[in-house]
């Protein structure tokens, strides 16, 4: 399995597979209600107060998808008075919490600080700016600017949001992402993050301050009009945090693989673009090539993920590889020396 966000390998840890089995049992399959109305419980509380504590921010707000949490937060707080400010390379749903607010959205070039600096000094002389990035970004596997980022966020007093989906569980101390990898948790304005990657469940988060995160209770239309985690999802996201917290050194152990992972296919001549992390795309352009590439290797007993528009442009897709911390350094070099193989085969790679 070269094609899961399971980065820690958690969604079969025994301790979080039990823990969420007691939990159905004890509470039932689901809230059947809003968190405003019938669907907080101590389950969602707890879980709020650990991630505030592990990203040391001041609050914290759950949703039932990650993909709502960028939805809800981006939408109520960006309103005809504001600009959205965006990384062309990221995630839909900051793209959709674009559409969904009252506000203008502006992209700037895929990590190019210098183009989004040009793009606040613009839009900040009328309106107010919230920059929305990506920490690792889900396709090229590449990492946010953030020092630069954040710097030109400051000159311009534009607020920062850090869609951290992909860096949690994965970079920085112990897993706390992005900004932990830069040293900058305690400079961040919102990071929000998703349970459906490195913790083990469904769901998704926005960490930061009290009085934001009170706001988007009342105001973040995807929670208030949505029902509720299912008990079952808080306590996976839950177990899985408590054992990333206590185990810290699988970061480690992922981040070992993802090298031997990127080495391997760098070293048999794939382009794997930029790619710093555990998500190593193969960048191969025509589709057609793509697609028949990735069925031999799926025959071959590797899974990947088959990428094209429009989760990239058009006519260039990749195939998306990802490891994970609890393969074998011999089932990566195994994948490798197929990939390298049939890649020379479809001419993928140089014979």
């Amino acid at each position: 399995m070269l094609g899961s966000n399971n980065y820690l390998g958690l969604t079969r840890h025994p301790r979080v597979v039990q823990a969420t089995s007691d939990a159905v049992k004890r509470y039932g399959t689901s809230m059947t209600g809003s968190r405003l109305l019938n669907g907080t419980t101590v389950l969602h509380e707890r879980l709020e107060e650990l991630l505030a504590t592990f990203f040391g921010a001041e609050a914290c707000l759950t949703f039932t998808t990650g993909y709502q949490a960028n939805l809800g937060t981006i939408s109520a707080l960006v309103n005809r008075r504001a600009v959205v400010v965006i990384d062309k390379a990221d995630h839909a749903s900051i793209y959709d919490g674009c559409a969904l607010s009252d506000g203008e959205m502006v992209r700037f070039r895929h990590n190019d600080v210098e183009h989004l600096e040009q793009t606040l000094a613009k839009v900040t002389q009328e309106k107010s700016a919230l920059v929305a990035i990506d920490g690792v970004f889900s396709m090229g596997g590449d990492i946010a600017r953030l020092p630069e980022i954040m710097e030109v966020c400051r000159r311009y007093n534009a607020r920062l949001l850090l869609d951290d989906a992909h860096g949690v569980g994965v970079l920085g101390e112990g897993g706390r992402g992005t900004a932990s990898h830069f040293s900058m948790l305690e400079q961040m304005d919102l990071i929000v993050g998703t349970f459906s990657k490195s913790l083990a469940s469904i769901g998704g988060f926005v960490t930061g301050p009290a009085h934001v995160i009170e706001w988007l209770k009342h105001f973040a239309r995807p929670g208030v009009f949505s029902a509720s985690m299912p008990p079952a999802s808080v306590v996976a996201a839950t177990t899985a945090l408590e054992v990333l917290m206590e185990e810290p050194r699988m970061v480690d152990k992922l981040n070992a693989n993802a090298e031997l992972l990127r080495n391997g296919l760098r070293n048999a001549g794939f382009d794997i673009g930029a790619s710093v992390t555990p998500i190593v795309p193969i960048l191969i352009g025509d589709e057609v090539k793509m697609v028949n590439f990735w069925k031999e290797l799926l025959a071959g007993g590797v899974y990947t993920n088959a990428v094209i528009f429009p989760a990239v442009p058009r006519g260039a897709g990749i195939l998306r590889t990802s490891c994970m911390a609890t393969h074998s350094p011999e089932q990566i070099k195994k994948a490798v020396a197929l990939m390298a193989e049939l890649g020379r085969r479809h001419k993928v790679i140089p014979e």
